[in-house]
């Protein structure tokens, strides 16, 4: 297992924490930021996932550079990036944050890419994200840190910054699963 592998176990370690708090009401009160009040807990939580997902483009770096992408890699960063984004999702339709169609045509793309996925390992094949995969992935990070902040430094003018880029980020999450689909079809239309 090299340090890329690792930080996307990592980044799955963190999951777990981000949603306690984010869940657990610890009583540390409420913090007013550039327009924004969200209760401590939830800032601390939003701090999480940020982290979290800066260590998707860092283990990505580290691999790329040092030549360090495995099949483990390009397999575990997709896992964990999904599970983060799933969970955080998740949480935001509890928290009334998030329209819940939204996220589960969201999921349900990230359930169809990764048993696409499956089949082609059953094949032999692993395939990393390609662009569009990784602007999809970083649309989703802005538009759930935005929500999980509170439309932060935009809810002072009025601006619904954090909702806009939800739905930009379904339109990319769209796009890029019927992309990749499209990029695999002959696995599926393999009748053998």
């Amino acid at each position: 297992m090299n340090l890329p592998n690792k930080i996307s176990v990592f980044r799955i370690f963190l999951i777990p924490i981000f949603m306690v708090f984010m869940l657990v009401d610890f009583g540390f009160g409420e913090v007013s930021l550039l327009g924004a009040t969200i209760p401590v807990g939830h800032l601390i939580g939003a701090l999480i996932f940020i982290f979290a997902s800066i260590t998707d483009f860092i283990d990505g770096y580290i691999a790329r550079k040092h030549n360090l992408v495995t099949n483990m890699g390009k397999f575990l960063d997709p896992l964990a990036d999904k599970l983060l984004v799933s969970a955080a999702l998740i949480l935001l339709v509890s928290l009334e944050l998030a329209p819940a169609w939204v996220v589960i045509v969201i999921i349900s793309r990230e359930f169809a890419v990764t048993g696409l996925r499956l089949i082609l390992a059953g094949g032999g094949e692993v395939v990393a994200a390609n662009q569009l995969g990784k602007i999809k992935m970083w649309t989703q990070t802005v538009a759930i840190s935005a929500l999980l902040l509170g439309n932060i430094g935009f809810e002072m003018i009025g601006f619904p910054f954090a909702t806009i880029m939800l739905y930009v980020c379904l339109v990319f999450t769209v796009w890029s699963g019927w992309d990749y689909f499209y990029l695999n079809r002959r696995v599926l239309l393999d009748s053998k």
